[in-house]
């Protein structure tokens, strides 16, 4: 990494509860002693190198997210922002934000991470911002039966080609300034793709996306029956 630059982590917050039975963001639904969506805060500021984290979270909602953050936060700077109504309008948003970081240099990387995985660690994020400064982008990729094949979104599969099934998870990362120019592009062109490795493996040129290691304890947070998961995999 040249001196001076870091990699910036984006949460993002800006969904519903609706799917794991709640009346409010299912981020913000307690697991253990926190808010799930501290979880996944407080790891990205345990990052080695990340300078800023991004909070993306739902219009209405900056003061209900800011209170959940705040007991892990310290005096780290997180940088809260509104998002869309879609994952990728969400992530745009985090990507103005962060437009002039990178524009100066500031900001090599960027990963982008979704609030409902709280289990994910430390070393999966170094690993996916290291394999992006290395060859583009990188995304979390998970063994898991009755998924579908990783080659479909044009990634292929950890040690190579194949045709067996892949989860893809997040953080997803990639060099800062080849994602604002995809996203800028698939705006123009009218995409709105399901994560971020879509938008990147379209509209970056020569864009080299690579699998890293993950496992099934990197849960997403979607039903009921998940935050107990989640509950026994922290016991």
């Amino acid at each position: 990494m040249t001196t001076g630059t870091s990699a910036a982590v984006v949460v993002l917050a800006a969904g519903s509860g609706s799917r794991v039975g709640a009346e409010v963001n299912k981020v913000l639904l307690p697991l253990r002693d926190l808010p799930l969506l501290a979880w996944s805060v407080r790891t990205a500021l345990e990052v080695p190198g990340v300078d800023p984290v991004v909070l993306v979270c739902r219009p209405g909602e900056r003061a209900a997210v800011a209170a959940a953050v705040q007991p892990v936060i310290g005096e780290r700077e997180v940088l809260l922002i509104d998002g869309g109504a879609t994952r990728q309008a969400s992530e745009q948003a985090a990507l103005d934000l962060l437009a002039p970081r990178i524009a100066a240099g500031a900001v090599d990387v960027v990963a982008i991470h979704d609030g409902a995985r709280p289990l994910a660690p430390v070393a999966l994020f170094e690993s996916a911002i290291a394999t992006a400064r290395e060859y583009g982008g990188a995304v979390p990729a998970c063994g898991l039966p009755g998924l579908l094949p990783r080659e479909s979104a044009g990634v292929p599969a950890p040690g190579g080609p194949g045709t067996r099934l892949v989860g893809v998870q997040t953080p997803q990362a990639f060099r800062a300034a080849p994602l604002l120019a995809a996203y800028a592009a698939a705006a123009e062109a009218g995409f709105d793709g399901t994560d971020t490795a879509a938008a990147y493996a379209r509209f970056a040129p020569g864009a080299d996306v690579r699998a890293v290691p993950s496992g099934p304890g990197n849960l997403k947070v979607t039903f009921a029956e998940d935050l107990a998961a989640a509950e026994r995999l922290l016991g």
